[in-house]
C-alpha cells in the first residue's frame, strides 16, 4: 500500500497532548492510604491557577488503621504533614464562597506562547508534502533512506530538546527559554530553506526538531502556570489546537507545489516567521510568578501577578505562593528524584499516558489516510490530508470548550473508547467480506471518527493535566521526562510501524491498536482522577506524599 511512500511517511510524527489528576489503582499516588480523611476548605478561586483557602483538616479515625503514620492536629509546634487524598477526599474539596474572576490580562501571552505550538505543527507536517519534490531537487528521489533520515531526524532532534527543556526552563525562567528556543528553530528553518545537498537538509531537520521538542515542554508548562484556574483547562487546550493548526496550515501551504516544484523552499522558510515573532513577543511577556517565586525574586513576582491578575490580587496571591512553599523550603529536584519512591507513581501515569497516545495508533492512521481516502474514490492526496487536518482542529476546538465542564479524565475516557471503536472498524472494513461493497465509505468513516476522537482527549488531555498533577519542584523536569516518552516511542513507531504492516497486515495492526485503546481505558479509570477547577498548589498538596 503505496509503499515507498508510505515507508518515509511512517517516520513523520503526529499528534499530542493534554491531561489532568492522577490516583493508582487503589486511587492514591504514595503512601497508603487512611480509612477516612475528611477536608474541607473555604475557598476563593484565585489567579494563575492559584486557589486561596484556610486549610482545616478533621480526622476521623474510627475503625481505621492510619496508613501514612500518626496525623497531627495543626498548631505552633506541630510538625507539618501533608496528607495523602484519596479520589473521594478530593472530590470534597468545594468552594464555599462564590469565585471571582480576574481583571488580569492573560490571553495576549497564551497566543504568545502558541506560536511554539503552531511551531511544533508546522514542522511535523510540513515534509509530508515537500518530501517529493525536494528529493528530487536534490537529487535523492531513487532513496528511501536518505528520505527516510530527512523524516526521522526532526523527531532524533526533538526527543533531545523534550529532555532539555525543563531543564532550561528551571535554570533560565520560562520566558528566556523561548527565547533561546527561537535560535534553532530560525537556524533550523533557514537551513532547510536554502539546503543544496541532504546533509545540509538533515542538519536543519536536527535543530528545527530541538527547536519543537523544547517548545513541546514549555509551552504548556508556561500556559498553565500563568492561567487562572477557572479557565486554565481551556487555555491549557488550546496549545494542542494550534498545533493542529500548524499542522493545517503546513498541508495548505503545500497546495502551490503542484505548479511550482520549488515552492517547497518557501515551505520550510515560512516557519522563519513564527519563530522571530515567538523571540520578539517573549520580550514582552511576563514571566511565570511561581518561578519568580521560586527564585526569590517577589518584587518581580508581585509585578508579573498585578499584569496577569489584576492589582487586587496581588496580596491574596502571594499568600497562597507563600503558603505552598510553607514546610517545603527543599531544593529544586534532580532528575533521579523522578524516580524516587516519592514521585514515581505520579510521574509512571504522565509516561504512560502519552506511551498510550502513541501505541493507541494516531500515527497509522495519518500515514494510511492517502491510501484510505483513495479508496473510497478520493484521488487527492492534499483534500484527503486536509480532511484529518481539519477533523483534528474540529474536535480540539470542541475540547477546548469541554475541558472545564465535562473534566479531563471523562474526555480521556471518551476519546480513548471512541478510538477504539473506530479502528475497529477500519479493522473490519479490510477483512468482513459482507462489508466488501462497503469498504470504502466505512474506511472514511472509521478514520475522521478516530481522528475526532482522538482530538476530544487522548490528543490535549496528556499535555494540560502533567504541569497541573506533578509537585512543583518536579513540574518542569517531570513533564519533559513524559514528553521525551513520547517523541521515543514516536520514533520507534515510526522506524518499525511499515515492517510490522507488511509482515502482519494493516488489519491486524488496526485491530491490536483497538485493544491498546481498551486498555488505555482500563488504565484510566484506575489510575487517573479529575482535577478541573482545582488550583496547582492544591491538587499538589492532595496527590504527594508528606515531605
Amino acid at each position: 500500500m503505496q509503499g515507498a511512500i508510505l515507508a518515509v511517511k511512517a517516520r513523520t510524527g503526529y499528534g499530542l497532548h493534554k491531561l489532568t489528576g492522577l490516583t493508582t489503582g487503589s486511587g492514591e499516588y504514595g503512601g497508603r492510604r487512611s480509612s477516612k480523611l475528611s477536608v474541607r476548605m473555604s475557598d476563593r478561586i484565585g489567579c494563575c491557577g492559584l486557589r486561596r483557602g484556610l486549610v482545616s483538616m478533621e480526622t476521623e479515625l474510627a475503625r481505621a488503621k492510619i496508613g501514612f503514620g500518626s496525623l497531627l492536629r495543626s498548631s505552633a509546634k506541630a510538625k507539618s504533614v501533608r496528607p495523602q487524598a484519596s479520589e473521594e477526599d478530593i472530590e470534597d474539596i468545594a468552594p464555599l464562597k462564590p469565585e471571582t474572576k480576574s481583571s488580569g490580562t492573560v490571553l495576549p501571552y497564551v497566543g504568545v506562547a502558541c506560536l511554539g505550538a503552531i511551531l511544533f505543527g508546522y514542522h511535523l507536517g510540513v515534509v509530508n508534502g515537500a518530501l517529493e519534490y525536494l528529493a528530487k531537487d536534490l537529487g535523492i528521489a531513487e532513496n528511501t533512506v536518505a528520505q527516510g533520515w530527512i523524516v526521522s531526524t526532526l523527531l532524533a532532534g526533538a526527543t533531545v530538546g523534550s529532555f532539555t527543556g525543563g531543564a532550561l526552563a528551571d535554570k533560565f525562567g520560562r520566558t528566556r527559554t523561548f527565547q533561546l528556543d527561537a535560535i534553532p528553530l530560525v537556524i533550523g528553518a533557514f537551513l532547510c530553506a536554502t539546503a543544496q545537498s541532504v546533509q545540509t537538509m538533515i542538519i536543519g531537520r536536527l535543530l528545527a526538531g530541538i527547536g519543537i521538542g523544547i517548545s513541546s515542554a514549555i509551552v504548556p508548562l508556561y500556559i498553565s502556570e500563568i492561567s487562572p484556574t477557572e479557565i486554565r483547562g481551556a487555555l491549557g487546550s488550546v496549545n494542542q489546537l494550534f498545533i493542529c493548526i500548524g499542522i493545517l496550515a503546513a498541508l495548505v501551504a503545500g497546495l502551490p507545489l503542484a505548479g511550482n516544484p520549488l515552492w517547497w523552499r518557501s515551505m520550510f522558510g515560512i516557519a522563519l516567521i513564527p519563530s522571530v515573532l515567538l523571540a520578539l513577543g517573549m520580550g514582552f511577556s511576563p514571566e511565570s510568578p511561581r518561578w519568580l517565586f521560586q527564585q526569590g525574586k517577589i518584587v518581580e513576582a508581585e509585578k508579573t501577578i498585578r499584569t496577569l491578575c489584576g492589582k487586587e490580587k496581588v496580596a491574596e496571591v502571594m499568600q497562597d505562593l507563600t503558603a505552598s512553599q510553607s514546610g517545603s523550603a527543599e531544593p529544586e529536584a534532580g532528575w533521579f528524584d523522578l524516580f524516587s519512591s516519592r514521585y514515581w507513581k505520579v510521574v509512571s501515569v504522565g509516561a504512560a499516558l502519552f506511551l498510550f497516545q502513541q501505541l493507541a495508533g494516531i500515527n497509522a492512521v495519518v500515514y494510511y489516510s492517502t491510501s484510505v481516502f483513495r479508496s473510497a474514490g478520493i484521488a487527492s492526496d492534499v483534500a484527503a490530508s486536509a480532511l484529518v487536518g481539519a477533523a483534528n482542529v474540529l474536535g480540539t476546538t470542541v475540547a477546548s470548550s469541554l475541558m472545564d465542564k465535562q473534566g479531563r479524565k471523562s474526555l480521556l475516557v471518551i476519546s480513548f473508547t471512541g478510538m477504539a471503536a473506530s479502528m475497529l472498524l477500519l479493522s473490519l472494513s479490510f477483512t468482513w467480506k459482507v462489508l466488501a461493497p462497503y469498504a470504502g465509505p466505512l474506511a472514511v468513516v472509521g478514520t475522521v471518527l478516530y481522528v475526532l476522537s482522538f482530538s476530544l482527549g487522548a490528543g490535549p488531555v496528556p499535555a494540560l493535566l502533567l504541569p497541573e498533577i506533578f509537585a512543583s519542584r518536579i513540574r518542569a523536569k517531570a513533564v519533559s521526562l513524559s514528553l521525551g516518552m513520547h517523541w521515543i516511542s514516536n520514533f520507534v513507531i515510526g522506524l518499525f510501524f511499515l515492517s510490522v504492516v507488511n509482515k502482519y497486515g494493516i488489519s491486524s495492526v488496526y485491530l491490536g491498536f483497538s485493544a491498546v485503546c481498551l486498555l488505555a481505558v482500563l488504565y484510566i479509570a484506575g489510575n487517573v482522577v479529575e482535577t478541573k477547577g482545582r488550583s496547582l498548589e492544591e491538587i499538589e498538596r492532595a496527590l504527594n506524599p508528606a515531605t
